[in-house]
C-alpha cells in the first residue's frame, strides 16, 4: 500500500526515525520516496547515515512539497506554526497524519484551512523496536484508502487499533504514556531484587525479561491477565503473598489513577 506514496516526516525525531525504519523494512518503499525534516543539521546527517538514500531537509516546506503522505511529528507546542508554514504546500489529496497528543483532527483541518484528509494517531516509543501500540482515528475528510495507508504505516512498527476520536485522549493516557509506567515498574522490580542480594545487572535483566515474557504470554495465549495471574499464585505460595501486599498498597488504584491523570493532561494540551 505504501510503495506508491511519497512520505514526508516533519520533525523526524525518535518516532519519525522508527517510522522510516519500518517503511523501508516492511513495504519495499524506495528510500528516495521518503523525506525527513529537522532543524538540526547534525541530526539530519545522522538520519542519512542510518538510512542512505532518503531525502532530508531543514525547510519543512521543501520536505512536504509533492508528498502524498505527511506525518506531523513535531512538538505539540510548535504544531500551529508548522501547519501555517506547510499548509500552502499541501495538495488537496495529501494525507496528513498527526502523532501529537491532544491535537484534534478538527483543529488540524481548521489550521490548514481546506478540506484535507487528516488522521490522528497515538503511537508509543516501543515502535522503535517494532513493538509499538498505535491507535488511529479519522478526520472528516479521510476515507478508507487514507485509513489503509495510515494503518500500513504504523503496522510496520507494531500493532494498530482503530478508535473513535473521543477516546484518543484516553489512549494517550493508557498506551501513549504507558511505557513510562512500565519502565518504573521494571526499575522498582530491579531494586527489589538488589535489596534481596541479587547483583544489579542480573536483577535488571531478570526484571526486564519477566515483564517482556509476561506481556508476550498475554498476547500469544489470548488469556485474560487474571487467569494467568491465578496460574502463578499457588495456594500459600510466594506469589499470592506478594500479590496481597501489592493490593494492600493500592497498586491497581495507582495505575488506574495514572491513566486518568495522563488522559486529563492530554485534554489540556488539546485546549
Amino acid at each position: 500500500m505504501l510503495h506508491q506514496h511519497h512520505v514526508a516526516i516533519v520533525g523526524a525525531g525518535n518516532i519519525g526515525r522508527a517510522l522510516i525504519g519500518g517503511m523501508l523494512e516492511g513495504h519495499d518503499l524506495e528510500p528516495s520516496r521518503i523525506r525527513a525534516s529537522r532543524r538540526n543539521p547534525a541530526a539530519l546527517a545522522e538520519l542519512v547515515s542510518q538510512f542512505p538514500g532518503i531525502q532530508t531537509f531543514s525547510d519543512n516546506r521543501e520536505a512536504v512539497r509533492g508528498a502524498s503522505v505527511v506525518v506531523l511529528a513535531v512538538k505539540p507546542a510548535g504544531a500551529a506554526g508548522v501547519l501555517d508554514e506547510i499548509a500552502g504546500e499541501l495538495a488537496d489529496d495529501t494525507l496528513v497524519i498527526s502523532v501529537l497528543a491532544g491535537l484534534t483532527t478538527a483543529a488540524i483541518e481548521a489550521q490548514i484551512g481546506r478540506k484535507i484528509p487528516v488522521i490522528r494517531s497515538m503511537p508509543n516509543t516501543p515502535m522503535i523496536v517494532d513493538e509499538g501500540a498505535t491507535a488511529l482515528s479519522a478526520g472528516t475528510f479521510a476515507d478508507d484508502d487514507h485509513f489503509e495507508a495510515a494503518h500500513a504505516l504504523f503496522e510496520s512498527v507494531g500493532r494498530v487499533e482503530v478508535v473513535p476520536e473521543y477516546l484518543m485522549d484516553a489512549v494517550t493516557g493508557l498506551s501513549g504514556s504507558g511505557p513510562a509506567y512500565v519502565y518504573m515498574f521494571i526499575e522498582a522490580l530491579t531494586d527489589g531484587g538488589v535489596k534481596q542480594g541479587i547483583p544489579r545487572p542480573q536483577a535488571f535483566r531478570l526484571a526486564a525479561q519477566t515483564v517482556f515474557g509476561a506481556a508476550k504470554l498475554v498476547i500469544d495465549s489470548g488469556k485474560h491477565p487474571a487467569i494467568l495471574r491465578d496460574e502463578v499464585t499457588t495456594p500459600g505460595g510466594t506469589a499470592i503473598a506478594a500479590v496481597a501486599d501489592l493490593e494492600s498498597h493500592g497498586l491497581r488504584t495507582m495505575l488506574i489513577n495514572a491513566v486518568a491523570t495522563a488522559t486529563a493532561r492530554s485534554k489540556e494540551l488539546g485546549s
